[in-house]
């Protein structure tokens, strides 16, 4: 509760992740984006009411990022924020913490792809503004945070892209 008697979110660390891909700085930021469903593991992290065939990610501010099932319908996962191609890639991560698209739940997914060599990146994500989930966010940081979260993610993202370590 802050000096005016209103309940406030405690905060709730960020869930970062590193991986280094063996890929061009513009490589490695299309495979994340326009190739994402030749990585993302639809199977197993889908929200909509069936199966998924793909994910996409459109390539603007404003674009939304959702998912096409197998009977062609879309589930939104959210927004892009910021898209800066080769670079940088924000987006809002509505998904709620039973799973379901939200848009009142915005936590926000940066990633950043740094140039260490000629064809050697390393993409650098983090999961913020967990506290949008108020009294799960620490349940949903142990989630993101978890085998099956973003490292997970990131390792099936470092084979497709080129993984160097």
């Amino acid at each position: 509760m802050n000096e005016t008697g209103v309940i406030t979110a405690k905060p709730v660390s960020s869930v970062r992740k590193t991986i280094t891909v063996a890929a061009t700085q513009a490589r490695a930021f299309q495979v994340f984006t326009s190739g994402i469903s030749s990585w993302w593991p639809l199977q197993s992290h889908h929200i909509g009411a069936v199966a998924a065939k793909s994910t996409v990610i459109e390539p603007r501010v404003g674009g939304r990022v959702y998912e096409i099932g197998v009977d062609g319908s879309e589930c939104n996962w959210g927004r892009v924020r910021v898209w800066d191609p080769s670079q940088r890639l924000v987006f809002a991560w509505e998904i709620n913490a039973e799973w379901k698209h939200d848009v009142n739940v915005a936590s926000e997914v940066e990633v950043r792809f740094i140039i260490e060599g000629p064809k050697q990146v390393r993409v650098e994500l983090e999961h913020r503004k967990l506290e949008c989930y108020g009294a799960r966010a620490l349940e949903m940081r142990g989630q993101f945070d978890s085998p099956g979260g973003w490292a997970g993610i990131l390792a099936t993202y470092g084979k497709a892209a080129g993984t160097s370590e």
